[in-house]
C-alpha cells in the first residue's frame, strides 16, 4: 500500500529501490512505506540505524527496509488521534 495514496500497489519482492506507486508516483521503498518506521523513535526508526535518513518520502538504500504492505496509522494520514484509534480499532475490532 502506498504511503502516500493509501492505495495497493502489485508489487514484487524484494522491492526495487526505483519502484514507484502506479497510482501516484510516489517512491515505495522509503522510510514511509517501511514497516520498522516509527516517528518519534531514534531516526524515527524501530532499527537501530547509523545514519539519518532527513527525506522519509523519498527512495533511499536503507538495508533494514521492509515494505509495510498495508498502511497504519503510524505512516498514513494527517491526525495523530485519528489514526491511532484506526489502528487501534484494527487490532481489537470497532
Amino acid at each position: 500500500m502506498c504511503w502516500k495514496c493509501g492505495k495497493e500497489n502489485k508489487v514484487v519482492l524484494p522491492l526495487s529501490r526505483s519502484a514507484e506507486c502506479e497510482f501516484c508516483g510516489a517512491d515505495l521503498h522509503c522510510c514511509k512505506n517501511c514497516s520498522f518506521y516509527s516517528p518519534g523513535s531514534h531516526y524515527d526508526c524501530h532499527e537501530t540505524i547509523d545514519e539519518l535518513i532527513t527525506d522519509k518520502e523519498k527512495a533511499n538504500f536503507c538495508d533494514y527496509f521492509k515494505f509495510s504492505a498495508v498502511s497504519s496509522g503510524k505512516t498514513f494520514g494527517t491526525n495523530a488521534a485519528e489514526d491511532a484509534k484506526k489502528a487501534f480499532n484494527s487490532l481489537f475490532g470497532d
